[in-house]
């Protein structure tokens, strides 16, 4: 059985313990759970690959909400005041991702960030088609979405 699975189990039995079974409980179990395979890895040589995966995930999530909430205010501000500062435009962005899972990711990551939108991938898979709500400087764009959204998920998936 993997430590995912086994860290799901307590998260469940911590859920049963507690006579709880609320999606905060069954968080709290999760952490618990996590903590505890943490703590006695020595004990069953267990792979730090699962640890340092979870926790690259965990960032990669915080990376996206702040996204989130910095292109929403951005857009927001556009919106609501009388000048325009929206330069849109169609940009290609180079892909250092490989398989069909992380270019999914990524692709969907930029897709729900407000003010940018996946359009298509080259059939090489080497190529992403961005629109961008604020283009002016392409270059810019590109390597905001390559240093932050696209480096975070590459992370995730290294080994």
């Amino acid at each position: 059985m993997n430590l995912f699975a086994i860290n799901v189990l307590l998260a469940f039995v911590w859920c049963a313990l507690s006579a709880a079974f609320t999606f905060n409980a069954l968080i709290t179990g999760y952490l618990i759970g996590f903590a505890a395979l943490w703590i006695t890895q020595p004990l069953y040589n267990a792979p730090k690959q699962y640890f340092v995966r979870m926790i690259r995930i965990v960032q990669l999530a915080l990376f996206f909400v702040y996204d989130l909430l910095v292109s929403s205010i951005r857009v927001a501000w556009d919106v609501l005041t009388p000048q325009d500062l929206s330069n849109p435009k169609i940009i290609e962005m180079p892909l250092d991702v490989k398989s069909d899972l992380e270019i999914l990711l990524v692709t969907n990551l930029i897709s729900l960030t407000p003010g940018t939108l996946s359009l298509d991938v080259s059939p090489d898979r080497k190529t992403l088609y961005v629109h961008a709500m604020f283009g002016d400087d392409p270059e810019q764009v590109i390597a905001d979405l390559k240093s932050g959204m696209e480096h975070m998920v590459r992370r995730v998936f290294e080994e």
